[in-house]
């Protein structure tokens, strides 16, 4: 008959968080999507709005989902994705087209 102490120091722990090299290589992918998502974004915002807005906001999601740990770049590239389809919304509204127009 095992004593409640005995039983206490038999049960097993439970596993600690994965540390490998797996978890290492998909949080590196993650900071690499992070800094893709902020760099879209920005270039999103002076060319190609209706691709790069979408690409931003996708990868800065997945990078956050993936645990990133540049956490504000995958949130600076989604705000800027954001900001890429609210400026071609309003440049369809204005100008009735895509595309920035300088001058007349």
């Amino acid at each position: 008959m095992t004593t409640l102490s005995e039983a206490l120091r038999t049960t097993p722990t439970p596993p600690a968080k994965a540390t490998g090299p797996a978890t290492s290589r998909l949080r590196a992918q993650a900071d690499g999507m992070a800094v893709a998502s902020f760099i879209l974004g920005l270039l999103g915002t002076l060319v190609l709005n209706l691709l790069l807005g979408p690409c931003a906001l996708a990868l800065g999601a997945l990078a956050l989902a993936r645990g990133t740990t540049r956490r504000g770049r995958a949130l600076l590239g989604i705000t800027l994705g954001a900001a890429d389809l609210l400026l071609l919304a309003l440049l369809i509204t204005t100008d009735g087209t895509v595309s920035w127009n300088i001058g007349s």
